[in-house]
């Protein structure tokens, strides 16, 4: 039995309220379950130096958890420098938002995308970059409506799942309770159909590869739920 009484295959409830801040091109709030994101997109008619004249765009992300968004308040990363921690999740949601970016037809822009913690029980990355990619949807279409995109640059929603084995048993997306017992954790990116990153590893027990076959079908399960999610809040 799982702490929060759900089946092995069945997500938390999600939800995708857009439009929730005033300046930014995109903008979303995801919540799954009891772990709430903001995430919004800022569009900058600049890139990076290593990309002047490329013509070629470029999508980057930034991640934070406010002090209070856990158990036990942290100190603020401002403050005392991100933790290398945050810089891995950053980066994950960086080069899985990009992956689903045709880059040449985003043309030479930057759009940055930051995912901030409000409240965190599980999943935090998955969520960001979930709603990481609608955010980013949204300033795209801005950017088409007024004419400086031709065509549309994201091809497929990308989207982000934990899978993991809880108790013996293969579960799909885990919370808390369960990702802070888990014998192994999984966190599995697609874009569209397709795999971006898969990250797996052994928290205190090994897996066969029937399990990692067993854990990747439940997490297309649940990446397919969210893509509909997604699709429904851009749409």
């Amino acid at each position: 039995m799982r702490p929060s009484g759900r089946k092995i295959d069945e997500m938390r409830t999600v939800s995708i309220e857009t439009g929730v801040t005033m300046h930014a091109e995109g903008s979303c709030l995801i919540k799954m379950g009891n772990t709430h994101v903001l995430c919004t997109a800022s569009v900058d008619e600049k890139v990076p130096p290593f990309l002047r004249n490329s013509g070629l765009g470029w999508v980057t992300a930034e991640y934070g958890m406010l002090p209070r968004a856990t158990h036990t308040r942290m100190r603020r990363e401002a403050k005392n420098g991100q933790s290398g921690r945050t810089q891995e999740i950053q980066r994950l949601i960086g080069r899985s938002l990009r992956a689903g970016v045709d880059r040449a037809a985003l043309g030479e822009r930057q759009i940055q995308v930051d995912c901030d913690v409000i409240q965190a029980d599980g999943g935090t990355r998955c969520a960001a970059i979930t709603g990481g990619w609608v955010a980013l949807k949204l300033a795209v279409n801005q950017l088409m409506k007024a004419g400086a995109v031709l065509s549309d640059p994201l091809a497929d929603p990308v989207a982000a799942i934990s899978c993991g084995i809880y108790a013996g048993q293969e579960v799909l997306d885990l919370d808390y309770p369960e990702d802070s017992e888990a014998g192994v954790d999984g966190n599995f990116i697609m874009a569209g159909e397709k795999l971006v990153e898969v990250q797996m590893s052994a928290e205190g027990a090994t897996f066969t590869r029937a399990q990692m076959e067993g854990l990747l079908n439940l997490a297309e399960a649940g990446i397919a739920e969210l893509r509909a999610a997604q699709l429904a809040a851009v749409s």
